[in-house]
């Protein structure tokens, strides 16, 4: 565990409210390593992105955090007051919201907001301050930034305003970077850009990286590992070949097969999931896929399956893979090929 820069234990997260307790994250573990960048993926209402503020302790009422661990370079972040959060975020925690347009505040420049989180956290004057952020918006990408870090958040684009939020969030240098659906709002050729400046970055400060997002096709170059969330749990996690190429969860081979392909023919349609995600105010009792999976059991529905282990760092909550589960034919031929190979 010491070389581990975030280990997660068994966290869970819930919203009280008045219809009920809503069990957004519901027992949720898994670790980061120095460096390395960790997609986590999954359909809306999955649990990801409550998991995303949790660790940041960014939830607001009704949003309490139940039970658990966030250990962050070994220091407990659950039981830290909102003061001793302050330091931790922005400075070794940062992160990086979905929509850059309510996440900036629009009556202060640019320049003004990188400088405010540079001066909160690191003993410098305001005009060295000020050269920081320019270096930042040039590291972003941001041309001519002597002049651009006195705009305003509406004189950039949506690509450029991205890119002044992860200058911001960069701005401390900080351990790990929280990335929540950076890209939905752009175009797919900005998303790229922002996809590739983000693996230039990690290369270059070597910063980790926790990449949050619905899309499987986002994390495939950036993750070299990803987490398949659905219904506040952890479905499968391992390298992104495992995931790819060798799924072991039906709601991982699910995911893969709603994905359009070059390869399909003119007019082919797509292979959705059929049905709709669990009701979080009464969760299943057994796995909470039940319902959606083609391969499902009777013993699926009565008890949540363990994590069994395919191989090195690839798990799987799945009771087909159980040692005495009957054989499935079309189970065995996707989790063993993949989908892309069927």
């Amino acid at each position: 565990m010491a070389d581990k820069l975030l280990v997660v234990k068994d966290l869970k997260t819930s919203f009280f409210t008045h219809v009920g307790e809503v069990q957004a994250v519901r027992g949720v573990s898994f670790d980061l390593s120095a460096g390395e960048a960790l997609g986590i993926v999954g359909e809306s209402g999955s649990g990801k992105s409550v998991t995303s503020l949790s660790l940041m302790k960014l939830l607001q009422y009704p949003g309490v955090i139940k039970e658990g661990q966030i250990l962050f370079e070994g220091n407990d972040l659950v039981g830290k007051t909102e003061k001793e959060m302050r330091k931790v975020r922005g400075n070794d925690i940062a992160m990086i919201f979905q929509d850059p347009m309510t996440s900036l505040n629009p009556v202060y420049t640019i320049g003004n907001q990188i400088i405010e989180a540079i001066l909160e956290h690191q003993n410098v004057t305001k005009d060295q301050a000020r050269q920081k952020a320019i270096k930042m918006l040039e590291l972003v990408g941001i041309p001519s930034p002597e002049s651009r870090v006195d705009n305003y958040p509406h004189e950039f684009s949506g690509g450029m305003r991205q890119r002044a939020m992860i200058a911001i969030a960069l701005s401390c240098e900080p351990k790990l970077l929280i990335a929540d659906e950076p890209t939905t709002a752009l175009d797919v050729t900005i998303q790229a850009q922002i996809l590739e400046l983000m693996k230039d970055l990690k290369e270059k400060i070597n910063t980790s990286i926790i990449l949050i997002t619905h899309d499987l096709g986002v994390v495939a170059d950036l993750c070299s590992r990803i987490i398949v969330m659905y219904g506040g749990l952890i479905m499968e996690e391992g390298t992104a070949n495992q995931v790819f190429y060798e799924p072991k969860h039906p709601y991982t081979m699910g995911l893969l097969k709603s994905i359009p392909k070059l390869h399909k023919k003119e007019k082919e349609r797509l292979i959705p999931i059929d049905g709709t995600p669990p009701d979080l105010v009464k969760p299943p009792t057994g796995c909470p896929f039940y319902a959606r999976c083609e391969y499902a059991m009777r013993i699926c529905q009565e008890q949540i399956p363990p994590y069994f282990s395919a191989n090195a760092g690839h798990r799987a909550m799945c009771w087909r893979m159980h040692p005495e589960a009957p054989i499935n034919e079309n189970y065995s031929k996707v989790s063993n090929k993949g989908v892309n190979h069927v």
